[in-house]
């Protein structure tokens, strides 16, 4: 009962944020901060029979940092930092995948293919308020899409892309 009341008590979080805030989409900048040089494994990349563990030096390498400032669909306000994903699969040579299955430490997962990534500015975050996503903070690495903030957090939009915890990604 308890969980229950504090998820309830993010959605009206979320909510009350989402009302405050004008019905424009989040913005999406450049970043100023420095790629990490933490090179602790975060994320396991599967693409046919080869594994690679990465990083968020890694991740954070595969292209310009970019940052918005968003409120995500479970409540978490504030600057969300990391790459663009179309930046991270070009960089890793994925782009002749057919899809991307994105999987969360609770085994919940996504599938994009190569269009779908490119039709929207996927933030692959790595560092929430500057700092690197701990699991306990929904990290170490989430997907965000700061166009869709509004219509998400409204409810007009589903929310399935903006997936946080991810420890695996599988190309096929």
């Amino acid at each position: 009962m308890r969980a229950c009341g504090r998820l309830i008590n993010r959605f009206v979080l979320a909510a009350a944020m989402a009302a405050a805030v004008p019905a424009i989409a989040a913005e999406l900048t450049r970043s100023d901060a420095e790629p990490t040089t933490d090179t602790t494994p975060v994320l396991e990349l599967r693409r046919g029979g080869e594994i690679r563990h990465l990083s968020r030096a890694d991740l954070e390498g595969a292209g310009p940092l970019y940052a918005s400032e968003l409120v995500s669909r479970e409540g978490m306000a504030g600057r969300f930092t990391g790459v663009l994903l179309a930046d991270f699969v070009e960089a890793f040579g994925l782009g002749g995948a057919r899809r991307l299955r994105f999987i969360a430490a609770d085994g919940y997962s996504i599938f994009l293919t190569p269009e779908e990534i490119r039709a929207k500015n996927y933030l692959l975050v790595t560092r929430f308020q500057g700092e690197p996503m701990a699991l306990a903070n929904k990290g170490p690495v989430r997907l965000v899409v700061p166009a869709d903030e509004q219509a998400v957090l409204e409810g007009t939009k589903s929310g399935a892309e903006w997936i946080w915890s991810i420890v695996e990604l599988h190309a096929r």
